[in-house]
């Protein structure tokens, strides 16, 4: 091969020199950006410290709806977000802390919310029922139970953390 064949022009070197720079360029302009944007994505989740929310003394064996709040971080956004549980003392003494979202559409229960069932979670939304112990009544909408809190008890003071589903249907 002839040394005129790979010989390049003015004109494409220009060409070749500035798609390069600007290449370079728009890459440490876009890589700030990009990681600005994925960066929370990446972060590891933390999980949502325990919140002291009343005192055991102060529990008895009829529900109690009791509300927080928790820090909430979303991206770079902190926010404290309010919460809610039902909580009570079951037969054996054991405190339970129920989450007051329906599993059907997410509307929020009530303790004796229905006359004709005292003794039960309602959901009004569209006559969902749960037992005390948070688990479905057959026949009615929710196909889970109410979803219970992460708990520990410190100094006689009740500490809630995230609801989690339970198990049983």
């Amino acid at each position: 091969m002839s040394e005129k064949d790979h010989r390049v022009s003015r004109r494409q070197f220009l060409n070749y020199t500035l798609t390069g720079v600007g290449g370079f360029m728009a890459a440490g302009m876009l890589m700030p950006m990009v990681r600005f944007a994925v960066d929370p994505v990446l972060k590891k989740g933390v999980d949502q410290d325990l919140v002291a929310v009343a005192q055991v003394g102060d529990i008895t064996a009829e529900p109690k709806r009791v509300d927080f709040k928790v820090n909430q971080v979303d991206g770079w956004h902190e926010s404290e977000e309010p919460r809610s549980a039902w909580v009570y003392k079951d037969k054996d003494g054991e405190i339970v802390a129920l989450s007051p979202i329906c599993k059907h559409l997410g509307c929020t229960v009530n303790w004796a919310g229905d006359k004709a069932h005292p003794d039960q979670f309602y959901c009004p939304c569209h006559n969902g029922r749960y037992y005390k112990d948070g688990k479905n009544v057959a026949g009615t909408p929710p196909m889970g139970p109410l979803d219970g809190y992460v708990q520990k008890v410190k100094d006689g003071t009740l500490y809630l953390g995230k609801a989690k589903p339970r198990g049983g249907a």
